[in-house]
């Protein structure tokens, strides 16, 4: 429709061919900027990959700027679709939810933690340029240089008051423990509506390394999800059937939430209230996968939305039913970490 509405425009620039039509085309003020322009666009079908969309679930992406409406500050957190990062994602300010967080190394859209997510990346990345190498960058062949996200102060300051065996990463994922801490989130949960997290560093050594090993457990639960056993408690019925198709997973009833009507042939019961506790984006990280994991049509456009296309992208039939049973598992563990964490009383600490 666009390359179309080019030809015309330079056949009659005089006259507006701009055709309206949301079922062949959204046309966004970039769209038009670029017709304006007579831009033509080139697919590049290497620039396809993987994203999240919201808390644990994927969509294919084109990580192409040409065809994105705004790309923040991405292209420096993932310069391109496999570049490799870890990055703590969080509500963005002005959000009604309560504060939350959650972990991805792959690219995350606008709305993944919540409004306007904002991104804080184990690392960032800036184009290759020879004047702003250093000696021990890599070879001339990259098209980036990758640079820590965590400072060098910041370091400084870690190993001054943990010991000189202190890493970036130890105190990225402190961060990331840290900021699951419910005495945190409780006692700032005013201000993280309005500001940006300011975390302390704490004075006991022994619990800045509960926090750091904690986050580094909720991250690789987090990152690794997909992989995570099902929840060797749950059962299943009606698994033999071999149909895992999806229309919409439902509760039996509203406040029925130990057992999940799967579709026609599968239930999946015995699911503890405690798997619940896990919220993420306003919602239980469980009912995140019940709402997205529906076929839907667009209103406007008329695309329809089928998960189970996805299933069959991964080439795995049953990946929604395993990607369920594993998310009941990675909430109750993330519950029983989460639970674990240090107490803190925060008129001892200061916070930066």
């Amino acid at each position: 429709m666009y390359f179309k509405e080019v030809k015309n425009k330079k056949q009659n620039p005089a006259k507006d061919w701009v055709q309206y039509d949301a079922k062949k085309i959204s046309w966004t003020d970039m769209f038009l900027k670029d017709l304006e322009k007579n831009i033509m666009y080139e697919l590049d079908k290497s620039k396809f990959c993987h994203a999240h969309y919201r808390p644990f679930v994927k969509h294919c992406f084109l990580y192409e700027k040409q065809f994105l409406q705004r790309t923040y500050q991405q292209t420096k957190i993932f310069p391109k679709g496999n570049s490799e990062n870890r990055v703590i994602c969080i509500e963005g300010l002005g959000s009604s939810k309560d504060f939350g967080c959650l972990i991805t190394s792959i690219i995350p859209d606008l709305g993944f933690a919540g409004i306007h997510t904002q991104c804080f990346p184990l690392y960032f990345y800036e184009e290759t340029n020879s004047k702003q190498r250093g000696l021990f960058d890599g070879n001339d062949s990259e098209d980036f240089i990758q640079r820590d996200g965590v400072s060098n102060f910041i370091l400084e300051r870690g190993k001054k008051q943990y010991g000189k065996n202190v890493t970036k990463e130890d105190i990225f994922y402190y961060v990331y423990g840290f900021l699951h801490s419910k005495e945190y989130r409780e006692t700032f949960s005013n201000d993280l509506k309005k500001m940006l997290p300011r975390l302390p560093f704490v004075e006991d050594v022994g619990i800045f390394w509960a926090f750091s090993r904690a986050g580094r457990k909720l991250a690789d639960l987090h990152l690794k999800y997909e992989t995570v056993s099902p929840y060797p408690e749950a059962k299943v019925a009606g698994d033999e059937s071999k149909y895992y198709t999806v229309e919409k997973m439902r509760f039996p009833k509203k406040d029925q939430k130990d057992t999940i009507i799967y579709n026609s042939k599968i239930s999946i019961s015995n699911i503890p209230t405690k798997a619940f506790e896990y919220i993420v984006n306003g919602k239980s990280a469980i009912e995140w996968i019940m709402e997205r994991y529906q076929i839907t049509t667009h209103k406007e456009s008329g695309i329809k939305n089928d998960p189970n296309d996805w299933a069959k992208e991964v080439g795995n039939p049953r990946y929604i039913l395993d990607l369920l049973l594993s998310i009941i598992n990675v909430s109750i563990q993330t519950v029983d970490i989460v639970n674990a964490l240090p107490k803190i009383k925060f008129e001892e600490v200061v916070v930066e």
